[in-house]
């Protein structure tokens, strides 16, 4: 005789079980997350579902997975704790947080339609006190929630923080061999090129005729220096952007929604193409410069320029509102940071005063054979 038992601890640990192996190989946020949302309403016995995380690529919040949602009426939203204050209260108790018959004024507005006379319940996904995002799911009868209910939703909440956590710390660890990388970079061009530079400095301004032996000598030093040199540079940087599952594209008419109370205004070549490669760089310059402008400036009008002619892509922006002077407007550290990550596709990243009162970031890759 076969029994049939509601989702228990066996069930629970079976599908925390099945969310980790997806984590650990390697799947795509999207994947991850939408797995866990059809988790959440199989055992919970929900009917939708859908988790918001905060992106470190992207450095917003942007839905990570959908169940029985269409995931596209999410994408292009800037969503925050201060447009959803259930979130807001569940991340700041730790908590799962239930709303029978909930106020559409408790959701953005555009996600209102959406609610239904039921039961409106948002995880928390927090590990070690961090915010990592929160998951909102729905039951249309309106049950209220179980004891068992509610704690293996707080669960199944921490086990997607902790997933989520752990990919957080392999990055991190990643970032710190790369910090490593360039100071042992430094040293070595200290140690080896400048020490020999500094004993080719002391020969030329020593007194007395420089005989032609030590000239000889002098030039040997400066050649193996410059050799030297080459060597240490053609390393890695050590500073990529991080992928991202977005396109230029993509977030410049995000942007352009997001930003309209500065006039931002984009100039696109008709049928101008990102290089596949290029999309994580070119959208972290853009980032870069947009918060660059806010946080430096008061700008009423940003343009964006995108172009690629001549083996060569471009992307171009310009902000007014600097105050004081355009030789006062300082580059934040994120742009000093693109630009090393400019580098490291061949390209550069220039910034500094265009008239009177504007600031220009320019991104130059070239993209030809040569």
């Amino acid at each position: 005789m076969n029994f049939a038992f509601p989702p228990g601890p066996i069930e629970a640990l079976d599908a925390f079980a099945e969310v980790l192996a997806d984590a650990e190989a390697g799947s795509t946020h999207d994947a991850f997350y939408g797995r866990l949302c059809f988790v959440i309403c199989t055992l919970a016995s929900m009917d939708r579902a859908v988790i918001f995380r905060y992106d470190e690529a992207l450095r917003r919040v942007r839905v990570a997975g959908t169940h029985n949602l269409d995931i596209s009426l999410f994408e292009d939203d800037e969503v925050s704790v201060e447009s959803a204050p259930i979130a807001r209260e569940a991340l700041e108790r730790d908590a799962v947080i239930e709303v029978t018959s909930p106020d559409p004024a408790d959701l953005p507005e555009r996600y209102r339609p959406l609610i239904q006379q039921g039961t409106l319940v948002c995880v928390p996904l927090v590990a070690a006190g961090r915010w990592l995002g929160v998951a909102l799911c729905d039951r249309a009868n309106g049950d209220s929630l179980n004891q068992r209910e509610q704690h293996l939703l707080w669960t199944l909440g921490k086990t997607a923080a902790l997933a989520a956590a752990a990919r957080i710390a392999t990055f991190e660890g990643e970032r710190a061999r790369e910090l490593q990388h360039r100071i042992d970079m430094a040293r070595e061009v200290h140690e080896r090129v400048v020490q020999r530079l500094f004993g080719v400095s002391l020969a030329l301004d020593a007194d007395g005729a420089f005989p032609p032996d030590a000239r000889k000598r002098a030039a040997t030093e400066i050649q193996q220096a410059l050799g030297e040199l080459r060597s240490v540079v053609q390393q890695p940087l050590g500073r990529t952007a991080r992928p991202t599952p977005t396109t230029l594209a993509e977030e410049l008419s995000r942007l352009e929604r997001s930003h309209a109370h500065i006039g931002l205004e984009v100039a696109k070549e008709p049928d101008v193409e990102v290089p596949a490669e290029l999309e994580p760089v070119a959208q972290s310059v853009l980032r870069e410069a947009l918060r660059n402008a806010q946080k430096h400036a008061q700008p009423t009008h940003v343009t964006v320029a995108v172009e690629r002619t001549d083996g060569v892509f471009v992307l171009e922006v310009v902000n007014n509102g600097v105050t004081g002077g355009p030789r006062r407007q300082p580059a934040g550290m994120g742009l000093r940071l693109a630009a090393f990550e400019a580098l490291q596709t061949g390209g550069f990243v220039e910034f500094g005063a265009r008239g009177e009162d504007s600031w220009q970031v320019r991104l130059v890759v070239p993209t030809g054979a040569d």
